[in-house]
């Protein structure tokens, strides 16, 4: 019993030491991020640092995914850069137009200390991309910069047990039509006559059955 006691609260410490990391991640999130559509993305970069803070992030594009239109959205205490390259072949955009260079990398940088993200604390990086590809995630590759010159790259592949795993994007399948449409539009197609005359023909029916249930009922009487 003793040794239990002891080996509990060692097991316990030795579970939240290797779990406290995981959560401080980079990480990226999307309400809306449905394949072949537009979606708001946030960039998620908690401080891991007791004593420095965070004070660039740069975000590099999938390039086997590269994606028509980004649009930043600006941060304040914070500037930002955009990069390009160019795509072969050429990506369309639901306008038709032919996208040549498309986003590869973007770099945020904070204007200064009071605005860098201090240790125990977290701050979203956002843009708005699109369409998306019709696959299941986006791998992109993160680079943090502290304050104290400590740059993480977060650049492995998600894996379970990968130390410093890259930032991944879950996509929705496009959204199937419901398969009650075609009725509902059979229904509202229909004049209202139709359905006034098909109520009152329920009503007519459902008197007749009680009125002969009653003449059966007296007979037996």
């Amino acid at each position: 019993m003793l040794r239990l006691m002891w080996t509990l609260p060692a097991v316990a410490l030795v579970l939240l030491a290797t779990a406290a990391p995981a959560a401080a991640h980079i990480t990226v999130h999307s309400d809306d991020a449905v394949a072949d559509g537009y979606a708001q993305i946030a960039f998620r970069v908690p401080t891991e640092s007791d004593t420095a803070a965070t004070t660039s992030l740069q975000v590099a594009f999938p390039a086997d995914h590269r994606l028509a239109s980004v649009a930043v959205r600006p941060h304040p205490g914070w500037t930002y850069q955009v990069t390009k390259s160019t795509v072969d072949p050429p990506l369309v955009t639901d306008d038709g137009v032919k996208v040549t260079e498309a986003v590869s990398q973007i770099d945020w940088t904070a204007t200064g200390p009071d605005t860098a993200v201090k240790p125990g604390e977290y701050d979203e990086f956002l843009i708005e991309a699109g369409p998306l590809p019709k696959a299941d995630r986006l791998e992109f590759k993160a680079v943090q910069t502290y304050s104290d010159g400590t740059v993480v790259r977060w650049i492995d592949s998600a894996a379970a047990d990968a130390e410093h795993p890259a930032p991944v994007l879950a996509i929705t399948p496009a959204a199937i039509a419901p398969a009650v449409a075609p009725a509902a539009e059979a229904s509202a197609a229909s004049p209202p006559w139709a359905l006034g005359a098909a109520t009152v023909a329920v009503l007519i029916a459902a008197v007749s059955v009680a009125l002969a249930w009653r003449r059966t009922r007296r007979r037996a009487d």
